[in-house]
């Protein structure tokens, strides 16, 4: 699209949605493992066999995998959407930011240099536009965050999301719904800018691997959809993975404050006594589960936005001629 205002427009509108459909697909199909995630954080004495054989003691056992989907898919397909707007608009920005430019925060040439029709920038404005827009979009989400942890632990018993905001304002008063966002914040920052960091260098050297010859130009536009598909979709599996190793100590932190806000008072106090009461060890529960559902969840969550947004502006620009969404 141009870049008027009413096209502005519409390029948000796009981005949002696509956003919002990646999410809700991605939080529906791997609900199971965050619910197992969630079980065997917030006890330092839970194993994943254990868990499982709890929630399949369920009269609905199957189904008992997907508690919280509806926070859930509300929280990771809005998350997603508010999330994939901002990143889109700040990167748009950098992009066209020539003081950013001349200082290397963009990619020197301007142009889409790999598998995805994204703007391409350097390692430094990958890392601070992923880190900025997922804080921003988790502070916006915490309340629903806390729902959705809340209903997959078995600690509390939620009806509904309705009941379980009014039982969370009747005990801890508002500032219940922002319970563990310092430790949210220190996770998904970091590891948003980690991913995207991790995520645009594989897009690089895999098209390179893929294509057999230096990148230049349009390839972007010219590579074909399932080729472009595959490289996005690994790079998200080899990112999701080492930016979720790197930050999973703050995800166990965040569980158990969100979990018990009146015994894990702060990140450092809840840090210090899940390891006197664990051990060290208990920073790193989860990250298996947590490893193959964000490898996951994100490859698929960027693949099919990044596909919709690469037919998306093929589209435009052959009934329109030349321009981005």
């Amino acid at each position: 699209m141009s870049n008027g205002g009413k096209s502005g427009k519409s390029s948000s509108s796009f981005h949002f949605v696509a956003g919002l459909g990646s999410g809700v697909l991605s939080a529906v199909l791997l609900q199971p493992a965050d619910l197992l995630k969630t079980r065997v954080q917030q006890s330092g004495h839970s194993s994943l066999l254990a868990s499982i054989r709890e929630i399949s003691k369920s009269s609905t056992s199957i189904l008992s995998f997907w508690r919280g989907t509806l926070p859930s898919a509300l929280r990771t397909g809005f998350g997603s959407a508010i999330y994939f707007t901002t990143l889109n608009a700040l990167r748009q920005n950098v992009a066209r930011s020539n003081i950013l430019r001349t200082l290397g925060a963009t990619d020197k040439n301007g142009v889409p240099s790999h598998s995805s029709a994204l703007p391409k920038l350097s390692n430094l404005a990958n890392l601070t536009t992923g880190a900025i827009a997922r804080a921003g979009a988790g502070l916006i989400l915490m309340p629903m965050t806390i729902i959705k942890v809340r209903y997959e632990s078995n600690l509390y018993s939620y009806k509904s999301i309705l009941g379980a905001g009014r039982d969370i304002v009747r005990t801890e008063g508002l500032r219940g719904f922002f319970s563990g966002f310092g430790a949210t914040a220190i996770r998904d920052a970091p590891y948003a800018g980690l991913y995207v960091l991790f995520y645009e260098q594989s897009k690089k050297r895999l098209s390179l691997l893929a294509q057999k010859v230096p990148v230049h130009g349009e390839l972007a536009a010219s590579m074909k959809g399932s080729t472009s598909a595959s490289i996005n979709f690994g790079s998200g599996v080899l990112a999701a993975g080492l930016a979720t190793a790197i930050t999973n100590p703050f995800d166990a932190i965040k569980t158990r404050i969100q979990l018990e806000p009146k015994k894990y008072h702060n990140m450092l106090h809840a840090g210090k006594r899940i390891i006197r009461e664990d051990g060290f060890k208990a920073l790193f529960d989860g990250l298996g589960l947590r490893m193959g559902r964000k490898a996951i969840s994100s490859a698929l969550a960027w693949t099919v936005y990044e596909e919709l947004i690469r037919r998306a502006e093929l589209a435009w620009k052959h009934t329109h001629g030349e321009g981005a969404l």
